[in-house]
């Protein structure tokens, strides 16, 4: 028997790849979509700069049905909770009443997903929550996670270390204080190969850029 219907939050990075994995591995939810937000003047992924494309590319991979949610630029916290909220909408029309994200410790983020669900029907889950970040740094490796930096915060993270493959090498170079899943925003990654990919993406380094204070790393697809 499968479970109830789920969507997962994607933002097409590794801490999304490694909750899909782990709802999917639980036997009272049926994950069958993917909800990713888009910044449409850029046409990518918001907050991590992901090309819609590469994010198409990680959903057909994954065999699910991408959902995406337009976001205007720049965007209100009022505009972004009425695109959020037709979402919503759409996915209690479909019945689908549980919706999956990947956060592992900050309860702000938490706390603030909880109130937007508050009262839509739907319930938040999330499956990576609490874990140790060293240890699940070392578990994503292990599982071959192949993920790479796109976006990084130049005074948190050196900014050459842009465009690195999510290794051990690039944890090793870290600072210190920088948190190996980098859950407090020091960077974003773009995976490539997770576990439940068919295949792995053939994705291409592009440009680096500095924009808003943020370092940028262009991936597209090969091809």
């Amino acid at each position: 028997m499968k479970g109830k219907p789920a969507v997962m939050s994607w933002s097409s990075g590794k801490d999304s790849a490694f909750a899909l994995q782990a709802a999917r591995q639980q036997t009272d939810i049926e994950v069958v979509g993917l909800v990713s937000t888009f910044n449409e003047t850029f046409d990518r992924v918001a907050i991590h700069g992901t090309q819609r494309e590469v994010a198409k590319a990680q959903a057909k991979s994954l065999g699910l049905p991408l959902i995406e949610v337009d976001l205007p630029y720049p965007c209100s916290n009022e505009a972004y909770e009425a695109r959020i909220g037709a979402c919503v909408n759409k996915l209690k029309s479909q019945n689908i009443y549980d919706w999956i994200f990947g956060d592992l410790f900050l309860e702000d983020v938490r706390a603030y997903r909880e109130k937007q669900m508050e009262g839509t029907g739907l319930t938040p889950h999330f499956p990576l929550w609490g874990k140790d970040t060293q240890k699940l740094a070392q578990e994503m490796l292990s599982a071959k996670l192949i993920s790479h930096i796109v976006t990084l915060n130049p005074d948190k993270v050196p900014k050459d270390l842009c465009g690195s493959q999510y290794t051990q090498g690039f944890l090793d170079a870290l600072p210190e204080a920088v948190d190996p899943c980098g859950e407090n925003g020091e960077f974003h990654t773009v995976v490539s190969y997770a576990p439940g990919f068919a295949e792995p993406l053939q994705l291409q380094i592009g440009e680096t850029v500095e924009r808003e204070g943020f370092i940028y790393t262009d991936f597209s697809l090969q091809g």
